[in-house]
């Protein structure tokens, strides 16, 4: 099999997906616009061969990049980032070099536009709140007026907490409006809710072989524009209702052969029209495993290694790795550089020296949703983790 593997160098642990598929047997190909000898080592030693590009934005020269490859080791099998905002140029080139693996650009619509995810979601049998596409302020108006304020206004198209709004009055609505230039943003009522993740590795059928929650901040774009610390976590198993509505979503999103994280509020009190509280309400969907290092959280949690599954869903259409480990809660709390804290990173280190996984500083890139330290560790229970999170980020 030749898979061309595109921007694999970021984040950097993406390199293990590579790893995991040259060990299955796999000829993997890269490209992307770190220079080679700015890769990581073990990500040179898995690739049979690396292109680079000055810039993965110029179509040319990335197709010139695959038809280089494919010219020289044969028709390419694979084309995929796992990156969201690669998702188009990855669609593109499978289309162009007649690729049948993965979507083409005109199923794309379905899983990036936020206008597009509610119908799907709605096909699926899970509630939605009600959206609306920003045109004119008189029909937003109308709108806020029907469903009461807050409102929640964010980009139609786009990764990430970057350009939405809790519009709290008129005034923000016409701000909205001033600002957001000749963006398409969609519009809709608030939800008071949790937010959780229904994350899957599925086979060409839609059918899991993986499944994983995930539970975050109850505003990411909070946490962003006012530069919180943040915390969310891995689940060491999945709510049955949460199970039943992703799967049921994967179905109707068309999803096959991939990574998917699958965005939901979960319910903080009853909401006529949507459910009661605890109930679940689709939110979004990212055709792409979740941010970050958020593939290493779930090794952590279920004990097993994810990289490998999804190595075995491209390689074989199902998993080969073994499950049987012990399943934890782990989590992720970051800290800021812009911020000072109570404890040292020693201090953390010799406290939690067994639970303790890893210290990451995070990408600039992801930093804003993310922060830009993570420490991450595992445990038993909710309470050990909460209280582990409160001392990493108690302030001095």
């Amino acid at each position: 099999m030749n898979f061309v593997f595109v921007s694999p160098q970021f984040p950097e642990v993406y390199r293990r997906f590579c790893e995991a598929l040259a060990r299955d047997g796999a000829s993997v190909y890269g490209v992307g616009d770190t220079p080679y000898d700015q890769i990581h080592p073990e990500l040179k030693e898995c690739l049979t061969e690396y292109y680079w590009v000055p810039s993965l934005e110029d179509y040319d020269q990335v197709f010139r990049a695959l038809a280089y490859l494919s010219w020289k080791y044969g028709k390419i099998d694979w084309i995929e980032s796992n990156n969201e905002y690669w998702l188009p140029l990855d669609a593109r080139l499978r289309e162009d070099f007649n690729v049948t693996t993965g979507v083409h650009p005109a199923k794309l619509v379905d899983w990036t536009s936020k206008a597009a995810m509610k119908p799907c979601y709605r096909a699926a049998g899970i509630p939605v709140a009600r959206q609306i596409r920003l045109t004119t302020l008189d029909a937003a108006r109308a709108f806020a007026a029907e469903v009461g304020y807050p409102t929640f206004a964010k980009p139609e198209v786009g990764m990430g907490s970057g350009g939405a709004w809790k519009v709290e009055n008129d005034d923000d609505l016409q701000r909205v409006f001033a600002s957001k230039g000749g963006t398409p943003y969609v519009l809709e009522e608030f939800v008071g809710g949790r937010i959780c993740s229904y994350d899957a590795i599925v086979d060409s059928h839609g059918e899991p072989l993986f499944e994983n929650q995930e539970e975050f901040p109850p505003s990411m774009a909070d946490v962003c524009a006012q530069q919180l610390d943040v915390s969310y976590y891995s689940c060491p198993g999945v709510d049955p209702k949460l199970r039943a509505y992703g799967r049921a979503a994967v179905k109707s999103f068309g999803y096959a052969s991939r990574f998917v994280h699958m965005e939901f509020f979960r319910l903080t009190e009853d909401k006529p029209g949507l459910g009661q509280a605890g109930d679940y309400v689709g939110l979004e969907v990212n055709s792409r495993p979740p941010g970050g290092y958020t593939p290493e959280m779930m090794n952590y949690a279920h004990s097993l290694n994810v990289y490998q599954v999804w190595a075995d869903m491209v390689c074989f259409d199902e998993s080969h790795v073994v499950p049987g480990g012990e399943h934890y809660y782990c989590v992720h709390a970051s800290r800021r550089d812009i911020h000072e804290y109570a404890h040292s990173r020693e201090e953390v280190e010799a406290r939690y020296a067994e639970p303790l996984m890893s210290i990451d500083r995070m990408p600039d890139g992801l930093a804003d949703d993310l922060g830009n330290t993570a420490y991450v560790a595992r445990f038993k229970t909710k309470p050990e983790l909460d209280e582990f999170v409160a001392f990493v980020q108690e302030r001095a």
